[in-house]
């Protein structure tokens, strides 16, 4: 038996509220469960009910047993003066307050049925990949729904969070965090760290300033990133490279001593970050005020559109800069943008209305359902527990799920859970 099971009994009234009495004998009535507390001091605030008759407003509190009450030392703080019920699991010990006056006492045991007991211990118990793995399948397809929409906002807030983080460093220049996240993202998984310690390394005014000129913005992201170091390529868009960055380093007193090495093993040479780099400068080269346009696009069609671009000349003829390879335009694909869409494009979006006092749910679940679901061994998983739509908002819920509730034994905090716990 777990505190939070019992604070899950008492919050969703999960026992026999009709015949409670105290360990006294006295009658028990609700009016109210009071408000659950998630930080230090009594568990539910502001709870109404009566004992014996006599009407009590106040707080209380909860404890597998009654002589937890002095084991938590809660005898000595005056935040627990105000209350007026302490329930627990097992009474073993009568409770005072400093005055010396009895506080009531409920012993939940005798008022929750036996499968509701059957049934959390059956779940907590597992040895399974996730908790509910065996029963995942019996969740109602409608519940199952609106319970990954939640779960899709709530990762749009935890990715909020950064981006308000990003948002202070910056004072407050969408644009600026913009970039920073496009750059982020642009380096994928592998070098995405790096790809942002790129960033950090620049600031945004510069990327302003060079904006007309896409060799310029090349030369201080290729500089930048430590990739024009090689003394002995003799290539003349190298060494103009090389030469421009030379200027910008003096120029503007760069550094990049806090750039974190960028990776090509094991990556296919699209996704090189020489590439990656290249197509990055393209966009910025080609588009100014970029954060005000990319949030007027509403639709995955006019996205793609949008970022539809490939590299410079000398990359479309090569890979890296010491080896030529086979003419190709090198464009953003589709699957990539979907990337963007996911982790750059909706979060700042959803950020931004935020801000502004906004709601766009709406519009973000229309886009978000559009995009394919990504394709990793958790949603993989999921998807053999039970058939669900294959969009992204589906596979971001799971991921939520999977990291912030099921790897956590958060079973309580989850509708599955919750719908299995109370089933007959």
């Amino acid at each position: 038996m777990q505190e939070d099971f019992l604070h899950y009994i008492w919050k969703h009234k999960a026992f026999d509220s009709f015949s409670l009495k105290t360990t006294n004998g006295d009658l028990i009535n609700i009016a109210n469960l009071g408000r659950h507390n998630h930080n230090a001091g009594p568990d539910f605030f502001n709870a109404q009910l009566s004992i014996a008759g006599q009407l009590w407003a106040g707080n209380v509190e909860i404890h597998i047993k009654s002589s937890d009450w002095y084991l938590h030392n809660h005898e000595k703080d005056s935040a627990y003066d105000n209350v007026i019920l302490h329930v627990v699991w097992e009474h073993d010990s009568e409770i005072f307050r400093k005055n010396n006056t009895l506080i009531p006492t409920l012993e939940l045991k005798h008022y929750v049925d036996k499968n509701l007991l059957t049934n959390y211990h059956r779940l907590l118990q597992s040895k399974t990949w996730i908790n509910c793995e065996t029963s995942f399948s019996e969740i109602n397809d409608f519940l199952l729904n609106n319970w990954l929409e939640r779960l899709y906002i709530e990762r749009l807030e935890r990715k909020s969070e950064t981006i308000e983080q990003l948002l202070k460093k910056s004072n407050n220049d969408w644009e600026a965090v913009l970039f920073k996240m496009l750059m982020k993202n642009f380096g994928l998984k592998v070098n995405g760290e790096s790809f942002l310690s790129l960033a950090n390394s620049i600031d945004f005014t510069l990327i302003r300033k060079l904006q007309g000129n896409v060799l310029n913005l090349e030369a201080l992201l290729f500089g930048q990133s430590g990739l024009l170091s090689d003394d002995q390529i003799e290539d003349a868009y190298y060494i103009d490279l090389k030469n421009r960055y030379g200027y910008l380093k003096q120029k503007f007193n760069l550094n990049n001593n806090g750039v974190s090495p960028l990776h090509f093993f094991r990556l296919r040479p699209p996704n090189f970050p020489t590439i990656r780099l290249s197509q990055f400068a393209n966009l910025y080269s080609l588009e100014q005020h970029l954060f005000s346009k990319v949030m007027k696009l509403n639709t995955k069609d006019e996205i793609y559109n949008f970022f539809n671009l490939g590299v410079t000349g000398f990359w479309r003829t090569h890979y890296t800069f010491a080896k030529s390879s086979k003419v190709s335009k090198k464009a953003l694909t589709k699957s990539f943008i979907d990337l963007l869409i996911i982790n750059t494009l909706i979060p700042l979006k959803f950020s931004y209305a935020k801000s502004q006092g906004k709601s766009v749910e709406d519009s973000i679940f229309d886009l978000i359902k559009e995009v394919k679901i990504e394709n990793n061994s958790i949603v993989t998983k999921f998807l053999g527990l039970k058939p669900m739509a294959k969009n992204a908002l589906n596979s971001q819920a799971l991921l939520q799920l999977k990291y912030h509730y099921c790897d956590n034994n958060k079973c309580l905090q989850c509708i599955v859970g919750n719908n299995l716990i109370v089933k007959n």
